[in-house]
């Protein structure tokens, strides 16, 4: 099997916004969306990324990286511990690593398949907000150099297309898709993993309804999906 883009797929709405337009410029039977179980707190977003692959006629596959909870804590993977942002530190949300790590297995995933196109949603706004060092292009650059290196592909790429936009840009761009109603009602960015407005607390919930907010403000005649109508924000 034969693919030309891996789409790193949490089932957000970042991820699947950046599957989307790899679907635009390689199609369905070229790409593969990826999705990783790493008993995340929110893993419900997974059953989101099988039912967004479902609807777009995409291969899903799901790697368990599982043990990276024996090697570093967060409250991303641990519900005992309440979420939470101290002044002047990342959220204790924040996997070290993971970014990284993900991009690393992604590229050795291509590689067996072929492709030499890797997608992943981040975007310096993570960063710059809540701390998340993992999401720059700088980074980004870096693990493409060790990937070029370690599979011996001097082509292989990591695509970022949302890594400079703002939550905003990011709602603006999956209207012009015509997505933007089907992903507010079909992915979730939560940490807590509840849908729609979210529990409204963590950083994830934050940046997404400000984004949300900025642009129905800037498009009064876009009409938001029925739940978050009867939620509220």
């Amino acid at each position: 099997m034969q693919k030309k883009a891996i789409v790193i797929h949490s089932g957000g709405m970042d991820s699947s916004l950046c599957l989307a337009l790899a679907l635009k410029e390689f199609g369905p039977a070229q790409t593969v969306s990826l999705s990783f179980s790493y008993q995340q707190r929110h893993e419900v977003e997974l059953n989101q990324a099988k039912k967004i692959c479902r609807d777009w006629g995409v291969d899903h596959a799901v790697i368990s990286i599982e043990s990276l909870k024996k090697v570093t804590a967060s409250a991303l993977m641990n519900r005992t511990i309440e979420i939470e942002k101290q002044e002047g530190l990342p959220p204790n949300t924040m996997v070290i690593g993971r970014n990284g790590l993900m991009a690393h297995l992604a590229g050795m995933y291509a590689y067996d398949l072929g492709a030499e196109c890797l997608y992943m949603g981040v975007m310096e706004l993570e960063g710059a907000n809540s701390g998340y060092r993992d999401c720059s292009r700088k980074y980004m650059d870096l693990h493409e150099t060790l990937l070029r290196i370690d599979l011996d592909r001097p082509l292989f790429h990591i695509r970022t297309p949302l890594i400079r936009m703002t939550k905003k840009e990011t709602m603006e761009l999956a209207h012009e898709l015509g997505l933007l109603s089907y992903l507010l009602e079909e992915t979730i960015t939560c940490y807590e993993g509840i849908p729609f407005w979210g529990c409204k607390r963590c950083p994830a919930c934050f940046l997404r309804n400000q984004g949300i907010k900025e642009f129905t403000d800037e498009n009064p005649h876009f009409k938001l999906p029925l739940p978050y109508l009867s939620r509220g924000f």
